[in-house]
């Protein structure tokens, strides 16, 4: 019998099919094959369930690098009955953040978390913050293995990103991150 992670899991494979995510081109391939490999990283990390969720579902409402959407924000509900009402806030923080304003100061003593959606600027909780950053180094790091031209372009300034993260992010993505960002 299958644990409910996994079939809670499978629930929103049905979803992110049923809404087009197989067909949506990303830089890491599909969007769907992208969604699980980061979910996948997230368990490889012993995530807890709820994150890795959160990882699988993070682009939903499409994110400040990328726009597409699967859902629009008012309807919220429809994934949360899915995958929880823990793991759908995580999601919807994710695309909230209006990366430019937040990564600086997420790590600080005084983080200022900016959303994109409604220009709101606030202090998130440490542990939504560690998750937070956990979810983001999973993203990005996918993609820099996936694209060689992500890593090319991107990879410097992931690895300035995660080193200003590393009080926020578990020692397995730290390692991770290294692995992938200090290796050509």
């Amino acid at each position: 019998m299958e644990d409910a992670a996994t079939q809670t899991g499978a629930e929103a494979i049905a979803l992110l099919r049923e809404l087009g995510a197989e067909q949506i081109d990303h830089p890491g391939g599909t969007l769907l094959a992208h969604l699980v490999r980061v979910r996948d990283r997230l368990a490889r990390w012993e995530a807890r369930p709820t994150l890795q969720l959160a990882g699988l579902c993070h682009a939903f409402y499409g994110t400040d690098g990328f726009a597409t959407a699967l859902l629009p924000t008012d309807r919220r509900a429809e994934l949360r009955s899915v995958i929880g009402a823990e793991a759908e806030a995580q999601v919807h923080f994710y695309a909230s953040c209006d990366r430019t304003a937040s990564y600086p100061t997420l790590a600080s003593p005084s983080p200022a978390f900016r959303d994109r959606f409604t220009g709101r600027t606030w202090a998130p909780a440490p542990p939504q913050l560690r998750d937070f950053a956990e979810l983001t180094a999973a993203n990005e790091l996918d993609l820099v293995d996936e694209n060689p031209d992500w890593r090319t372009r991107w990879g410097p300034g992931l690895l300035t990103l995660f080193t200003g993260f590393r009080p926020l992010l578990s020692d397995h993505a730290w390692r991770d991150c290294e692995k992938s960002l200090l290796t050509a």
